[in-house]
C-alpha cells in the first residue's frame, strides 16, 4: 500500500457522517483526529487538512464553510498564500477572518508596534501588547485561532526596494495600508508580479472597498496620479466598527477570488457611509495606470 493510500485510508476511517444544512450527509474529521493523523504521520496539521478535503472529507472547524465555499473551493483557500499589507485596524481584522476562513498560507508585514491610541479598534491589540511588534503579536493570535496555518510574518516598511520582494510567491494581495503613496508602491507591484489587488480604506464613518486585478483600472483612476502621505482618517478618526466591517468586505473579496464564487467589486468603488446608511457602486471612468 502506498503512503498516499494509507494516509487516505487513516483519514476516512477516523471521520464521521454529519448531516449538512442541506440535510445532505458530509463526512468530516475532528481537529484532535487530524492532528493526530499529523503526528503519527510526520506531517504537518495543513498537510492532513489538504488531504482530508483531497478525501472529500472536511475538517470540522470549516463546516459552516462549506455551504458556500464547497469542499474544492475551501480546498483552494488552504493551498493559497495571501499577503496583508499592514496588522493595524484593516489589517488585524483581515488577518483574523482569512484565519478562520482556512487560507493556509499568510503573510503578515508591518513595520509598526502597537500604542495606546490603537486600542479602541485594532483587534489584535490590547493593554498587554503595547509597544510589541504588530506582525509578532498577529501571528500569535494566528495560531491561537487556527494552528495548522503556515504564517510568514515580516517586520518592514513597504518601498519600491523591497515590495516585489515581499510579495513575490504569494496569489493575493490585501491593502491594509494607511496611507495612498504606499498603497500605490503596492498596487504597482502587483501590476508587474500580475497578482490580484484588495484595496480597502477607511475614515471616520465611511470606508471603501475594490478588486484590482491585472490590467483593470486601479488606484490611479479614484485618486489621480498624486500621492498624499497620510489618508484622511488621521483627521476623521477611526471609530471601532468602521475598520471592522471593510475588513470583513475585503476578505470576502479574497474567498470569491480564491473560489471562483460571486463577483468580484472590480472596475467600480463601493464606498459606504455609516452615518447615513448608504451605499455606492461608483464605476471607474478614468484609465488607471
Amino acid at each position: 500500500m502506498n503512503a498516499v493510500n494509507s494516509l487516505a485510508k487513516l483519514i476516512v476511517r477516523c471521520s464521521k457522517s454529519v448531516a449538512a444544512g442541506s440535510g445532505a450527509k458530509l463526512k468530516v474529521i475532528s481537529m484532535e483526529d487530524s492532528r493526530a493523523v499529523a503526528l503519527r504521520r510526520g506531517i504537518t496539521p495543513l498537510e492532513v487538512e489538504i488531504a482530508c478535503l483531497e478525501n472529500g472529507v472536511v475538517p470540522m472547524r470549516y463546516l459552516r464553510n462549506i455551504g458556500t465555499a464547497g469542499i474544492e473551493g475551501q480546498l483552494k483557500l488552504l493551498c493559497s498564500t495571501v499577503a496583508v499589507c499592514g496588522a493595524g485596524g484593516l489589517g488585524g481584522g483581515v488577518i483574523e477572518l482569512l484565519a478562520r476562513q482556512g487560507i493556509g498560507h499568510l503573510v503578515i508585514i508591518d513595520n509598526g508596534r502597537f500604542v495606546e491610541n490603537n486600542l479602541n479598534r485594532q483587534i489584535m491589540s490590547d493593554e498587554h501588547v503595547l509597544r510589541r511588534s504588530k506582525v509578532k503579536v498577529a501571528a500569535q493570535r494566528v495560531r491561537r485561532v487556527n494552528s495548522a496555518i503556515d504564517v510568514k510574518v515580516c517586520s518592514a516598511h513597504i518601498g519600491d526596494s523591497n515590495v516585489d520582494g515581499l510579495l513575490n510567491g504569494c496569489d493575493i494581495v490585501v491593502d491594509a495600508l494607511d496611507s495612498l503613496s504606499s498603497r500605490m508602491v503596492v498596487e504597482a507591484s502587483c501590476r508587474r508580479l500580475k497578482l490580484p489587488f484588495v484595496h480597502g480604506a477607511i475614515a471616520g464613518y465611511c470606508g471603501q472597498v475594490m478588486t484590482v486585478l491585472p490590467g483593470d483600472k486601479g488606484l490611479s483612476a479614484v485618486y489621480g496620479p498624486g500621492c498624499e502621505v497620510q489618508g484622511v482618517e488621521a483627521v476623521t478618526g477611526n471609530p471601532s466598527a468602521t475598520p471592522a466591517a471593510i475588513a470583513a468586505w475585503e476578505v470576502q473579496e479574497v474567498v470569491k477570488l480564491i473560489t471562483g464564487t460571486g463577483e468580484p467589486v472590480r472596475n467600480r468603488l463601493l464606498f459606504v457611509d455609516f452615518a447615513d446608511g448608504s451605499l455606492e457602486s461608483i464605476p471607474l471612468l478614468q484609465e488607471g495606470k
